[in-house]
């Protein structure tokens, strides 16, 4: 079987150029469906059964509707928001292989995936899992241990760096997500492997069907190739912070990260050639109680060592 040279999924990025501007990219949503199509489809055996959390009203970024309403799959479709949850009802209503829970899900045995997937018909290695809440996606992928889906999407935070390995605190009330990094290790430990990424979604297979996508390279460099939310920071020699890459903020629409706001130095430290007093009296003026509980613990010592002698 001959190995793909190119990527099994083409990122087409978060981001698309509208004149000398930008915005979110229109296509991510249908690209994401014909992905999960894709992947699907070289399964040599599919139960039918498909799980999404959260999954909204069914509709706005749904990645199971296409697959219930175009394939008969049966769902499993959770919604923590009371509200969206009324509207989750309303758009399958009249469908009896949909099956619909108001909770949210959490890391533990009561209120982890598994206990809400046990509560249903749905096989233990059931078809396709979609995990998408803006936060815990890590800890709630890793806190499930009695259901192992074939292909599985998790959104990871696309500002963070490939290099750089972060996961939230494992806390509800928290929204900062995790590195496509550190979902790729947790993928492996699970015996998962990724087969793409595409926007803000990473694609994984249990590795016993990774050898149907014949891919090469499945590194994140390999197949994370359009990383248009990332914002770099780096300094020059003289100390000046410069910023690269993405500078927004995407969740917050797209508020801009200005370069003048992040400088750690005054403009008249920014120089090479930085001394060690420059230092003192940097951070005299930028931290005095530090440098003043500094003074007073040498004199601390001092005293104490004359009082010895």
């Amino acid at each position: 079987m001959e190995e793909r040279t190119e990527p099994f999924i083409s990122d087409i990025g978060f981001y698309s150029k509208v004149g000398t501007g930008v915005v979110w990219n229109p296509d991510g949503h249908a690209a994401t469906i014909s992905a999960i199509d894709k992947i699907l489809g070289l399964l040599p055996e599919r139960d039918n059964w498909c799980v999404e959390f959260g999954a909204w009203d069914g509709l706005v970024g749904s990645t199971s509707r296409a697959l219930i309403t175009g394939q008969n799959y049966s769902a499993v479709l959770i919604e923590g928001s009371a509200k969206k949850f009324k509207d989750l009802l309303q758009t399958y209503k009249g469908f009896q292989n949909v099956f619909s829970f108001n909770q949210y899900v959490g890391f533990d045995k009561e209120t982890g995936l598994d206990s809400i997937l046990e509560k249903t018909a749905i096989p233990r290695n059931f078809d396709f899992l979609s995990i998408d809440i803006d936060g815990n996606d890590y800890h709630v992928w890793n806190a499930m241990e009695k259901y192992q889906p074939k292909v599985l999407i998790i959104e990871f935070n696309p500002t963070i760096p490939p290099e750089v390995d972060f996961i939230q605190p494992a806390d509800p009330s928290t929204s900062q997500g995790a590195s496509l990094s550190e979902m790729i290790k947790l993928g492996k430990k699970k015996g998962y492997e990724l087969v793409g990424v595409l926007s803000v979604n990473a694609f994984f297979v249990l590795r016993e069907y990774y050898p149907l996508y014949q891919i090469k390279d499945n590194s994140i460099y390999a197949l994370w190739t359009n990383r248009d939310c990332v914002t770099y920071l780096f300094s020059g020699y003289d100390g000046r912070i410069f910023l690269r890459g993405c500078q927004r903020l995407p969740w917050h629409c797209d508020l801009p990260i200005r370069e003048g706001k992040m400088q750690a130095l005054p403009a008249m430290f920014r120089h090479a050639g930085f001394t060690r007093n420059e230092k003192l009296l940097f951070t005299c003026f930028s931290d005095p109680m530090t440098m003043i509980c500094k003074i007073l613990s040498r004199l601390s010592g001092l005293f104490s060592s004359r009082k010895k002698s």
